[in-house]
């Protein structure tokens, strides 16, 4: 079954000014999605009418739904309604629905109908009425040519309410929608070229209503399963068997799957194993202790940290000897190996973990270059260091630094995991 094709057009000055940001299309896209329609094209343009007519012909030869949001104002700037009229030759005149909806939403409010705003009940007669319970823009529906053409406003609440109430049940009427199912498998510590090498075997056999897409960022890398058909248990019953023979090849660098993130993944680790930690941070700056305590419950495992941004702090709060200062430096294996191991035992945790590094962009000598950053793992049984060297930018350091710390406490606990399994057995 073919994928429904939408395009999403964006109306608006101020959105190409950068004076505000279009969360709408992010919204739109992903409700969407959900009823089996397939984006294929987001667009913003300002409010000149030649573009506007221009992107209006553009999208129906490419697109079987158009939705397009901004410019149903009451002001002369707003040329949305116009254009779409002009576009579908059509007439506008008031609406009664729109004009009875409109004066009932003014009396609402305790405030007068006045002309300028009366004439928002002007519709193209071509048009069918997208009810605003919120606002006072009506939307505007055509279905035109085989091609459905949706006119809303741009103020996000007020999109929303339509698109939920009236738009996507209206859309699935209108046309056959296929299913779309999504799975995310969730991996870190491989590249993408590397984690592709892995599975190129499976991926070439993956059933035809099958897609897979790499999503890559900081230091992870996500595998999104897309099954396309008719019905959902069967469709997901397709992508849990192709999960299951993935998985073999990728085991240690999965995390989790879909909503999972590396530190609720870590969260989950620590409930489940009765376990506490505890963070010292140097060029991270507290990055790291945000992130574990960004998961809903983490105070049942987290514990505090200690922002050791100066090496006085390092010495008098984390009992890093002057000595191991002197000699190797704060970004050292010994000083970062001391802080994970006296952290934990400081805040009288199961396990501690440490950053201490050049972020950038300044600070670097020959031997330490901005990049240079070390991080160490440390529990009642051991503790594991390991030496990064990154970018010379500061804001993807300190986030790659978070990332690879994580998955070094993720590794570590899973060690531990199948120890204990073992002395059981």
């Amino acid at each position: 079954m073919d994928n429904l094709k939408a395009e999403l057009i964006t109306i608006g000055d101020e959105i190409l000014y950068g004076q505000i940001v279009d969360t709408n299309s992010q919204w739109m896209s992903t409700a969407l999605d959900k009823i089996g329609v397939k984006v294929i094209r987001k667009t913003t343009i300002g409010d000149l009418e030649d573009e506007i007519l221009t992107a209006f012909a553009e999208a129906e030869s490419r697109a079987d739904v158009v939705l397009i949001t901004g410019g149903l104002g009451p002001t002369k700037d707003d040329l949305t309604k116009p254009c779409i009229a002009k576009y579908f030759d059509s007439t506008i005149a008031i609406n009664e629905q729109a004009l009875e909806e409109l004066t009932a939403f003014f009396k609402s409010i305790n405030r007068e109908l006045t002309p300028i705003n009366r004439a928002q009940a002007e519709l193209p007669v071509k048009s069918e009425i997208v009810s605003n319970q919120l606002g006072t823009a009506a939307g505007m529906w055509f279905h035109e040519r085989g091609k459905v053409f949706v006119s809303m406003p741009g103020v996000p609440f007020e999109m929303k309410k339509m698109m939920t109430d009236i738009v996507i049940p209206k859309i699935q009427s209108t046309f056959q929608t296929p299913l779309i199912y999504h799975k995310l498998i969730k991996t870190v510590g491989i590249g993408e070229s590397w984690l592709s090498e892995l599975i190129e075997e499976w991926e070439n056999q993956l059933p035809e209503n099958i897609g897979l897409a790499y999503l890559p960022s900081i230091g992870q890398v996500k595998l999104r399963l897309t099954a396309t058909g008719e019905h959902i248990e069967v469709l997901k019953n397709q992508v849990a068997e192709q999960v299951a023979n993935v998985l073999p090849l990728i085991q240690q660098y999965v995390f989790g799957y879909d909503q999972d993130t590396l530190e609720s993944a870590i969260g989950k680790k620590l409930l489940d194993t009765s376990r506490t930690i505890a963070t010292a941070e140097s060029c991270t700056g507290g990055y790291i202790a945000h992130q574990i305590t960004s998961v809903p419950g983490s105070s049942k495992y987290y514990k505090g940290s200690v922002i050791a941004y100066d090496n006085r702090i390092k010495t008098d709060h984390l009992n890093v000897s002057k000595e191991i200062l002197d000699a190797h430096g704060a970004v050292s294996q010994e000083a970062v190996e001391q802080m994970a191991i006296n952290v934990r035992k400081i805040l009288g945790t199961d396990i501690g973990i440490s950053t201490s590094g050049i972020a950038g962009p300044s600070g670097g000598t020959p031997s330490k270059p901005v990049g240079t950053i070390w991080v160490a793992y440390a529990d009642e049984h051991k503790c594991v260091s390991k030496k990064l060297n990154l970018s010379k930018n500061r804001d993807l350091n300190i986030k790659y630094t978070a990332t690879a710390l994580l998955n070094l406490t993720r590794m570590e606990m899973d060690a531990i995991s199948v120890q204990t399994l073992g002395t059981k057995s």
